[in-house]
C-alpha cells in the first residue's frame, strides 16, 4: 500500500484528483504530526474525502452512502443496477449530481416500472464505508437470489497477475491518501480498461458496474479485480452485472464462497506476488 503524500508545513502544497464540479473534493490537505524515533515533524498530508451521498429516485430518497464524491454518475447507476432497482442501463432516464452543504444528492428518474417496483419494497438504507448489508431489515433480504451468469472468461493466471500490477498506477486517490479502495476491470488479456476509487469497497465495485454499463461493456469479455476482501455483497453486485471473475487481493468469505459457486464466477483470492487461490471455477 502507497504511503500518503506527505508535504513540509512551510511548502507549498499539492493535493490534486479531479473531483466533482461542486464543492465537495475528494481529497483535502489536513495538519499532521508524525513521529519517528522519538523525533516529531508537523506537515500537510492529502486525505480522501467521504461524504453523504443520497440516492434519489423520481425524488423520494431511498438510499444514503458514505462515499468518495467522485465519478458519482457511475455510482448511481451502478448501485441501481446492482441493487436490482432497475433491470438494465436503459431503466435509468437520467441523472443529475446535485451538491448541497450537508451532502450530495444523485438524482434519478427511472423507468415507471422500476420505480413501482422499487416503491413496493422501499426501505430505509443507512450507508457508511464498509457497509456490507446496510439497511436490511429482514434475513429474507440478505438471501436475494441471483440469476447464475453465462460468463465464462478465458482468463491465464499470468493475466490475473498483469492486470493487478496495472492497478496501482491507476489509482491516483489512493497515491495521494493511502485510504481508497479501487475495483477495476480488465480484459481476457490482463489488460486494464477501467478503474474508479472510494473509500468504501463496495461503492468502488459500484462504480465499476455503472461505468461499464455506461461504456457498453459486455460482462462476458472481462473480469474484476478489487483491492480488497471479497465479500458476500461483493460477488451479489458482479453477479448482478453479469461477471464471470472476481480476483480480490485479500481473501474471500464464506458466504461469498457459496454465492459464487451458485452464481457460476470464478473467485479468487490472495492475488498477490505472483500467486493465487481459487476458491470456485464453474465446470461447463
Amino acid at each position: 500500500m502507497a504511503d500518503a503524500a506527505t508535504v513540509s508545513a512551510n511548502t507549498a502544497p499539492t493535493c490534486s484528483v479531479p473531483g466533482p464540479a461542486f464543492d465537495h473534493p475528494a481529497q483535502s490537505l489536513r495538519p499532521v504530526t508524525r513521529t519517528r524515533d522519538g523525533e516529531r515533524q508537523s506537515s500537510l498530508e492529502c486525505v480522501a474525502e467521504e461524504v453523504p451521498v443520497a440516492m434519489v429516485y423520481n425524488g423520494i430518497s431511498h438510499a444514503v452512502m458514505l462515499a468518495t464524491p467522485a465519478d458519482l454518475e457511475d455510482f448511481g447507476l451502478g448501485f441501481s443496477l446492482s441493487e436490482g432497482i432497475v433491470r438494465r442501463r436503459a431503466e435509468v432516464l437520467d441523472i443529475e449530481v446535485a451538491g448541497h452543504e450537508a451532502g450530495i444528492e444523485v438524482r434519478l428518474q427511472v423507468s415507471n416500472r422500476a420505480f413501482e417496483a422499487l416503491k413496493l419494497r422501499r426501505r430505509t438504507l443507512a450507508g457508511r464505508t464498509g457497509c456490507g448489508l446496510c439497511g436490511v431489515d429482514s434475513l429474507a433480504q440478505v438471501a436475494r437470489e441471483v440469476t447464475p451468469v453465462s460468463a465464462r472468461p478465458q482468463v491465464s493466471d499470468a493475466a490475473i497477475h498483469r492486470a493487478f500490477a496495472s492497478l496501482s498506477d491507476a489509482q491516483p486517490l489512493h497515491r495521494l491518501t493511502g485510504s481508497v479502495h479501487a475495483a477495476g476491470w480488465a480484459a481476457e488479456d490482463g489488460s486494464l480498461l477501467l478503474v474508479r476509487e472510494d473509500v468504501g469497497r463496495h461503492n468502488a465495485l459500484d462504480k465499476l458496474i455503472g461505468a461499464l454499463a455506461r461504456a457498453g461493456h459486455d460482462p462476458a469479455h472481462g473480469f474484476a479485480l478489487v483491492t480488497s476482501r471479497a465479500s458476500y455483497e461483493m460477488v451479489q453486485k458482479l453477479a448482478s452485472f453479469g461477471g464471470g471473475l472476481l480476483a480480490a487481493i485479500s481473501a474471500p468469505t464464506g458466504l461469498a464462497i457459496d454465492l459464487a459457486a451458485r452464481a457460476g464466477i470464478t473467485l479468487c483470492g490472495f492475488v498477490r506476488n505472483g500467486q493465487k487461490a481459487v476458491y470456485t471455477e464453474p465446470k461447463d
